[in-house]
């Protein structure tokens, strides 16, 4: 059994990660600027987050936008991600995270994701989620 205990919860802290970074006035722009249209398909619980970064969206649940890029995932390896406990590139080359499309895209992202790291935990202490905190 994975850390998140339904869906709704993959979507309110890593969607929620998504949108705080997109209405950030630093980070969204560079978001937005890199085009992407970023689909992650978690398990453990089953949830589908999609990124349309150009649009500054995120979705919940499958959508009719056709992503760039898929990842493929455990909902708990994306709650490690964005405390910063897990490189993505060695999550990919291990078989932890499966992607398809140009990987080369979300790689790029990283960089601009890990300023997130801090307002993904900050979430999860100030709702009180020992259980998801690393």
């Amino acid at each position: 059994m994975g850390v998140f205990t339904d869906e709704a919860e993959v979507h309110e802290y890593i969607g929620g990660v998504f949108e705080k970074g997109l209405a950030d006035p630093d980070i969204g722009p560079k978001l937005s600027a890199s085009g992407v249209v970023l689909q992650i398909n978690y398990t453990d619980p089953e949830a589908i987050v999609t990124v349309d970064l150009p649009n500054a969206t995120v979705l919940a649940g499958a959508t009719d936008i056709t992503p760039d890029v898929e990842l493929f995932m455990s909902a708990d390896t994306g709650n490690r991600f964005w405390q910063g406990k897990v490189n993505l590139s060695l999550a990919m080359a291990k078989g932890q995270v499966r992607a398809k499309g140009p990987v080369q895209k979300v790689i790029k992202l990283v960089p601009t994701a890990k300023l997130l790291f801090p307002t993904y935990t900050a979430m999860l202490a100030a709702d009180g989620r020992s259980d998801l905190e690393l």
